[in-house]
């Protein structure tokens, strides 16, 4: 490792920009410097302001999500309110105007709007639509059928499924059935005992 000496001042400097003096030179480091120190002391004010806006927010219940809303709405509406937002609007408009006006689209408009007539009152046209309406009519019917059936049976299944099995002897020969009748007629009989 070598050894560099550090200079420290006039090599240490870049040299002077041609044109400046000496102390011209010195004036607008030590301008420098200051404009530096007061940008520092500028950021500290900002970053306490900052805190200090910061602290009344919370203070007002207001949320980031309020304040980003906030200013989303006034940059749109400084858009809608700029001239080159307003000159676009005009120069769209403009144009649309003159599309609409033009002989190609009310052309073009007129003979799509005979081609929509014709075809919703052609026959095909008329039969399929009938058609489609017939059958959804009847697929809802069928459905809601479906539905009733299905609920009334389940409802018939349930019912006797549970008659069917209480009445079933192997059921009432079970342990955990005759277990059941006991609790309940211990239930019972302490019942009616303290009335």
């Amino acid at each position: 490792m070598t050894d560099v000496p550090v200079d420290s001042g006039a090599s240490a400097r870049a040299a002077a920009p041609e044109g400046l003096s000496l102390a011209e030179e010195e004036e607008l480091r030590s301008e420098l410097a200051k404009v530096e120190e007061e940008i520092g002391t500028l950021r500290q004010v900002l970053a306490a302001k900052e805190r200090h806006c910061g602290e009344l927010k919370r203070k007002l219940g207001l949320t980031p999500l309020d304040g980003l809303k906030q200013n989303l709405s006034k940059s749109w509406h400084d858009v809608q309110v700029s001239n080159a937002y307003v000159k676009t609007s005009e120069k769209l408009g403009e144009w649309n105007d003159k599309v609409t006006q033009s002989d190609l689209y009310l052309s073009a408009s007129s003979t799509l709007e005979d081609w929509n007539e014709k075809l919703t009152q052609s026959e095909a046209y008329k039969k399929t639509q009938e058609t489609l309406s017939q059958a959804g009519q009847k697929t809802s019917a069928a459905l809601s059928n479906v539905g009733s059936v299905i609920s009334r049976k389940l409802g018939d299944m349930s019912s006797y499924s549970i008659r069917h099995s209480i009445s079933m002897p192997a059921m009432r020969n079970s342990a955990t059935f005759k277990s059941f009748e006991d609790r309940v007629g211990t239930i019972k009989a302490n019942g009616l005992s303290d009335m």
